[in-house]
C-alpha cells in the first residue's frame, strides 16, 4: 500500500512501490489531469510539483515521495495568480497540456518572481504545447507575476 499526500489529504493506493506517480495519480486516485504523453519527462505535460519543485511525474516512482507533498493543478487556490492569469489571457485551446504548463510556471514564479521576457521563454522552452499557445503562455506568466507582486509576493 502507498500512502501519498496529494492536494494536502492523504491517499492511499494499492500500488507497486516502483510505479510511476503519473500512473498512481490518473489510475489509482483518479487525478486525470495529470496527462501522459512521452514517458520520458521530456514534454513537460506530466509536470506536478513536489514539495513545492516542478517534477515530471512519468520519471518519478511512487516510492520516492512518500511523506512528501505533491500538488497537482486542483491543489492550487482558485485565486492563485497563475490560475487568474491563464482564464485572463485565454491561455488553453485544447488545454491537454495546461496543468503541467501551470505547475511549471508556479515553481518558475517562486524561483523568478520578477522574471524577464528572455528567463520566461527559456524556462518554458522545455514544455510542450501542441496547440501553440506559447505567447499566451508568456503573457500568462507575466501577468502572474505582476499579480503575485502587488500581493506581496
Amino acid at each position: 500500500m502507498i500512502v501519498l499526500n496529494v492536494n494536502g489529504t492523504k491517499r492511499e493506493a494499492d500500488a507497486d512501490p516502483g510505479t510511476p506517480l503519473l500512473w498512481i495519480l490518473r489510475d489509482n486516485l483518479g487525478i486525470t489531469s495529470v496527462k501522459y504523453t512521452c514517458g520520458i519527462a521530456e514534454c513537460g505535460i506530466c509536470t506536478v510539483l513536489i514539495d513545492g519543485k516542478a517534477r515530471r511525474s512519468c520519471m518519478v516512482n511512487a516510492e520516492e515521495v512518500q511523506g512528501s507533498e505533491i500538488t497537482t493543478v486542483e491543489g492550487l487556490p482558485d485565486n492563485h495568480p497563475i490560475k487568474l492569469a491563464w482564464i485572463e489571457k485565454q491561455v488553453p485551446q485544447c488545454g491537454y497540456c495546461q496543468p503541467g504548463i501551470m505547475l511549471q510556471a508556479v515553481d518558475f514564479l517562486s524561483r523568478k518572481p520578477n522574471p524577464s521576457e528572455e528567463q520566461i521563454s527559456d524556462e518554458m522552452d522545455n514544455v510542450i504545447c501542441r496547440c501553440g499557445t506559447h505567447p499566451r503562455i508568456k503573457q500568462a506568466i507575466r501577468l502572474a507575476a505582476e499579480m503575485s507582486a502587488k500581493q506581496g509576493g
